[in-house]
C-alpha cells in the first residue's frame, strides 16, 4: 500500500512539474517572442473612382510605448520604407509619462507624409497594475470612471503630431490631400472613457472626395453606424488588440468594448462600409504578453473601383 501510494505521488509530482515548464515555457513565449515578433498587415480595397491611382494608408495603432521599447520604435521607424500616402494613428500611443519623445522618434520619417489621428483612452491615462483577467468578464471602462485627471502629456503628444501637418480629428471633421486624391475624414475622441462627440462631426461627408474615411479608437457599433450613415467608406479603429491573448482555432476570447469577437481585428464589412480594426502594436506594461495575435500595423491599398 505504502510502495502504490509513493508511485502515486511521484507521478503527480511529474505531472505538476511538466505542467508548470509548459506554463512557464508559455509566458515567455509570449513576453518575450511573440510581443515582438511584429507583422505587417496588407489588404487591397477597390474604393477610389475610376482611373484613380493607388492611395495607400498606413495604420498604426495600440503602441502603448513605453522609452525602453527600442526594438518597437526601430520597427515603426522602418515603416517609412513601404512608402505611405497617407499615415492614421488611432491612439494609444503612450504608456509612460516620458513617452512622447520615444514615440516621435519612431514615427521619424513617417511624420513627413499626410496624417491623421485620434487619441485612445490610454494616450491620457496611465497603465496601472491590476488583474487583467478582469477583462473576461467586463470591460475596462469602468477603470477610467474613477479617475478624473489625466495625467499622461496627451497635449504634448497632439502637439508634436499636429506640428508635423497631421490632422488632430478628436471629435473634428477635415480634409487634406494625400497621393494626389482629395481625402475627406472625421474623427472622434476615445468612447471607452465617454470623449466622444459624435454631434460635433455629424452631418454627410463630402460627396465630392475622391474617399471619405472615418477614425475612432475604440469600434463602438453606434459610432460605426453613424459614421456609415454619414457617408463614411473606410472606418479605422483599434483598441482591441485582436482580443491580445486568443485560443488556436477559436480566437479571440474578448473585445473590451462593443464590437464583436469576428471583427475584433482585421477587415470587414460593417454595413455599408469597410472596418478595419486593428490589432496593435502593444501592450500593457502590467500586461506584456501576446498569444495567438501578434502585435501588428495594417497598410490598406485603395485602388480604382472596377
Amino acid at each position: 500500500m505504502g510502495t502504490d501510494s509513493g508511485r502515486v505521488l511521484r507521478r503527480i509530482g511529474r505531472a505538476a512539474a511538466v505542467t508548470g515548464a509548459i506554463g512557464v515555457a508559455g509566458v515567455a513565449y509570449a513576453s518575450v517572442i511573440e510581443r515582438n515578433w511584429f507583422r505587417l498587415r496588407r489588404y487591397e480595397l477597390p474604393l477610389l473612382p475610376p482611373g484613380s491611382d493607388r492611395l495607400r494608408i498606413l495604420h498604426l495603432s495600440d503602441a502603448h510605448l513605453t522609452p525602453g521599447r527600442r526594438m518597437l520604435i526601430e520597427w515603426i521607424r522602418g515603416l517609412a520604407e513601404h512608402e505611405p500616402d497617407l499615415v492614421v494613428n488611432t491612439g494609444d500611443s503612450l504608456a509612460h509619462a516620458d513617452a512622447v519623445g520615444p514615440f516621435v522618434d519612431a514615427l521619424g520619417p513617417l511624420l513627413d507624409r499626410p496624417g491623421a489621428f485620434v487619441f485612445g483612452s490610454n494616450d491620457l491615462y496611465s497603465p496601472q497594475l491590476k488583474n487583467p483577467a478582469r477583462y473576461l468578464w467586463r470591460t475596462s471602462r469602468t477603470d477610467y470612471a474613477k479617475r478624473r485627471t489625466p495625467d499622461l502629456p496627451w497635449r504634448e503628444l497632439g502637439e508634436a503630431m499636429s506640428a508635423a501637418g497631421w490632422l488632430d480629428l478628436n471629435n473634428h471633421r477635415g480634409a487634406l490631400k494625400a497621393g494626389g486624391l482629395d481625402v475627406a475624414l472625421a474623427g472622434v475622441h476615445d468612447s471607452h472613457i465617454k470623449m466622444d462627440r459624435y454631434e460635433d462631426v455629424a452631418g454627410p461627408a463630402d460627396p465630392h472626395a475622391d474617399v471619405r474615411v472615418g477614425l475612432l479608437h475604440s469600434p463602438e457599433p453606434a459610432n460605426l453606424s453613424r459614421f456609415e450613415a454619414d457617408g463614411y467608406q473606410l472606418l479605422l479603429a483599434g483598441h482591441t488588440h485582436g482580443g491580445q491573448l486568443c485560443l488556436p482555432f477559436y480566437g479571440t476570447l474578448v473585445t473590451n468594448c462593443g464590437i464583436d469577437r469576428r471583427r475584433a481585428w482585421g477587415l470587414h464589412r460593417y454595413e455599408d462600409a469597410w472596418l478595419h480594426v486593428s490589432g496593435g502594436l502593444g501592450t500593457s506594461p502590467y500586461a506584456p504578453v501576446r498569444f495567438c495575435c501578434r502585435p501588428e500595423a495594417s497598410l490598406l491599398d485603395l485602388v480604382a473601383a472596377s
